[in-house]
């Protein structure tokens, strides 16, 4: 999913900590006006988000963009906190509700990008990571990086 004509606007890099991600989509989302000018300025936060299903649909809820500073008037502004709608085909909405549901998976966002002109997602089922877990994950990946500076340096004589 890394191509060149992604502009990434958020990224939720905790999220790679608290959780074991499994599976990940593409999803698009249902926005304002107003909404789109502020995450082109890169004001957004998705950080705290989580997706929910609702009536066979899924909601991106928790992620905040603030109302667009240039705007004249209030009229134009938009609630910041509101759930937004993800766009995802009917099957893949199925099957990530029925594993939410039968396995305890959680829907979080992992980040936020432009393709193409259109506001994409990208949201990935995951397990939450106990304390010890988290632990175990960053000492893997320290041990890892300490393998990688060691043959690194072998290579190098």
């Amino acid at each position: 999913m890394g191509t060149s004509d992604q502009q990434v606007v958020a990224s939720n890099r905790r999220a790679r900590h608290e959780y074991d991600l499994l599976d990940s989509w593409e999803a698009g989302l249902v926005l304002r006006g107003s909404e789109v000018k502020s995450i082109r300025d890169a004001k957004v936060q998705i950080g705290e988000a989580f997706g929910r299903e609702e009536a066979g649909e899924l909601w991106l809820v928790g992620m905040h963009v603030p109302p667009y500073a240039m705007s004249g008037s209030e009229a134009m502004g938009h609630d910041p906190d509101r759930p937004r709608k993800l766009l995802l085909h009917r099957r893949e909405i199925r099957r990530i509700t029925e594993r939410m549901a039968l396995e305890g998976l959680t829907l979080v966002p992992l980040r936020l990008y432009f393709s193409g002109g259109n506001a994409k997602v990208e949201v990935a089922l995951g397990r939450g990571r106990k304390l010890h877990d988290k632990r175990q994950a960053l000492a893997r990946k320290e041990a890892d990086r300490e393998a990688a500076r060691a043959m690194g340096t072998d290579r190098r004589r």
